[in-house]
């Protein structure tokens, strides 16, 4: 607890020291204070610029405080630039040069303005490390600020610094985009704080040249499909390729070229059959994560070759995502600190929605908000923050209705600014609009959702129930399939079964409202539309067994979920009549409000 009147937040330090303050001193005392009165201006400047504070400036250090570890970093980067400039005409033995240290980290702030603590204390560690003219900042800071300011971070490693408990691992600031890739202590380069992928030249099992040409383009398109998942950082061809005829040690590539995950396949040409096969592989590990063979006839060339891309690409992705979720779950950490904290969240998402945990869905909105704190620029933090609020409503376990409303659509709003041109958010968006009534906006930015990336099947899922709610079936049933057919192992693709059980249900087809509501079941045992059409389904056919099992399954996981169909807060059909249809056979089985 802090004492009354102070306030603990987290904030952006920079600390700033004379380089050799005490030898200008006792070289030439009146130019040095001069010197001194003119950096002091010129940090004052550009700390107030960026929407910072000074908090002191004793002696000859300085100490300011930020609300983002962004503005923390320009502010220092146009610092040094500016102190630089000054010292142009000035002999290198009198030139005044500033160490800068930026920490993202808790400080204790008093009514009075001052600020102390463990943030306070990092800050001025790093400062120390720093040469004279130069920046170094720690992993947080780095973390949030990569790829969003005019310069590149080389790793100085772990620092165990004077006074503190747990060590810090530094990066020094190098001015300017144009520099080469930052290098690994094992020689590789370093690893991109998303999930990564060098694609190798496919094998020619066949020992055909025509196949060659099939397996290379295809290779190629796969890396052009896998482009448009701006959440994956994919090697470029012209590296893939320097691979190609060559017997490779795959863990030794993902070092050499920095990536997570390596693909390598062959394509074998069998009569007037093209086998081919697919190995997603842990460069890491070496161990496989997921690997398919596809055979189809020879007939178009080019049709086929799309086709095989499009299922790799659309299999593998989801495949990498919940790897990324099994490797955080065993406590690896891969990433900068929020993105870490992201998949944390993304994995505890996808714990509370797939196994009926509440409070698995309430941790993965506290830890989203936790990585938003230290990066707000992290997408994945605010798509999940967008879909836990978006599950509360789904299955019935929100407690204000209203307010997850806002808050998705707000998380939702924030990750179409940061990535106006991903699938992903409009797929968000599209499913917050699902919820808040604006069915014409959602089933308009599921479908830019599509467009952007055919490739990715969650959005065109979510798009087939969303038809079959309206009482589109034919169109329902055709986005069903075509997802199922490029993703058929998709953890969401109970999503295409129950736009098939609605679109049964609606159609009187009780025998096939059964088996879909099944297979759905079968996915998703815990998303309780789901067990409501089954429980529908069972009222109809007289099975009162089957529909007990499933109410009481029901009423474990999401008690409140039918009195929301009657209150009308959640509405899976949109007509009235089919939504009335649905309240009856709920009637039948005996419910009420």
């Amino acid at each position: 607890m802090t004492a009354a009147g102070h306030k603990q937040r987290l904030a952006a330090i920079l600390a700033a020291d004379a380089a050799g303050y005490s030898r200008l001193m006792a070289a030439d005392e009146h130019a040095t204070v001069a010197a001194l009165d003119q950096a002091r201006a010129v940090i004052r400047a550009q700390v107030e610029s960026r929407q910072g504070r000074v908090i002191d400036m004793a002696g000859d250090s300085v100490l300011a405080i930020f609300d983002t570890a962004g503005g923390a970093v320009a502010a220092a980067l146009a610092i040094q630039q500016e102190l630089e400039a000054l010292n142009v005409d000035v002999p290198a033995d009198r030139r005044m040069r500033f160490r800068i240290g930026v920490h993202l980290g808790d400080v204790i702030e008093k009514a009075d303005g001052s600020i102390y603590g463990d943030g306070v204390n990092i800050a001025a560690r790093l400062e120390g490390l720093a040469a004279p003219g130069g920046i170094v900042v720690s992993d947080s800071v780095q973390g949030a600020v990569r790829g969003r300011v005019d310069a590149t971070f080389a790793d100085q490693g772990v620092q165990h610094v004077k006074n503190m408990l747990h060590s810090v691992r530094a990066f020094a600031v190098i001015p300017g985009i144009e520099r080469p890739a930052p290098v690994a202590p094992d020689g590789g380069l370093s690893l991109p704080d998303r999930p990564s992928i060098a694609v190798l030249p496919f094998t020619n099992m066949s020992g055909d040249p025509e196949q060659e040409y099939f397996a290379d383009g295809m290779v190629e398109e796969i890396l052009t499909e896998l482009s448009r998942f701006q959440r994956l950082f994919v090697i470029a061809r012209n590296t893939s390729f320097t691979y190609k005829g060559r017997s490779v040690d795959v863990r030794k590539v993902a070092r050499e070229l920095g990536v997570h995950f390596v693909l390598e396949g062959s394509v074998r040409k069998v009569a007037n059959r093209v086998r081919v096969t697919a190995q997603l592989i842990n460069g890491d590990t070496g161990q496989h994560v997921w690997a398919e063979r596809y055979e189809d006839v020879l007939s178009d060339v080019f049709e086929l070759q799309g086709r095989i891309t499009r299922q790799v690409v659309a299999s593998m992705v989801p495949e990498i995502e919940a790897e990324e979720m099994r490797l955080m779950g065993r406590g690896q950490h891969r990433f900068s600190e929020a993105d870490d904290i992201a998949w944390r969240a993304a994995k505890a998402s996808d714990d509370g929605s797939s196994q009926g945990q509440p409070a698995q869905i309430d941790a993965s909105i506290r830890l989203a908000e936790e990585a938003i704190a230290l990066n707000g620029d992290c997408q994945l933090a605010w798509a999940v923050l967008a879909s836990g609020h978006c599950w509360r409503i789904f299955l019935a376990w929100t407690q204000d209705r209203k307010a997850d409303l806002l808050a998705a659509r707000r998380a939702a709003d924030k990750l179409m600014q940061l990535a106006p041109n991903d699938s992903r958010s409009y797929y968000f968006r599209g499913v917050v609009e699902s919820l808040t009534g604006e069915f014409q906006n959602s089933v308009a930015d599921l479908r830019k959702a599509q467009e952007l990336n055919p490739n990715d099947a969650p959005p065109q899922f979510f798009l087939s129930q969303l038809e079959a709610s309206d009482g589109q079936f034919e169109r329902a049933k055709a986005l069903a399939a075509q997802a199922t057919r490029i993703s058929p192992k998709d953890r969401w693709v109970s999503t295409a079964h129950l736009a098939m059980a609605k679109c049964a249900f609606i159609e009187g087809d009780m025998r096939a409202l059964h088996d879909w509501s099944a297979l759905a079941i079968q996915s998703q045992p815990y998303h309780p539309l789901r067990r409501v059409l089954m429980i529908v389904y069972a009222a109809h056919a007289g099975e009162p067994d089957l529909l007990r099992s499933n109410l009481e399954k029901l009423r474990g996981f999401a008690p409140d979920f039918i009195p929301s169909l009657f209150r009308d807060e959640i509405q899976p059909f949109r007509k009235p009549e089919h939504m009335k249809l649905l309240l009856d056979g709920l009637r039948k089985a005996g419910l009420e409000a």
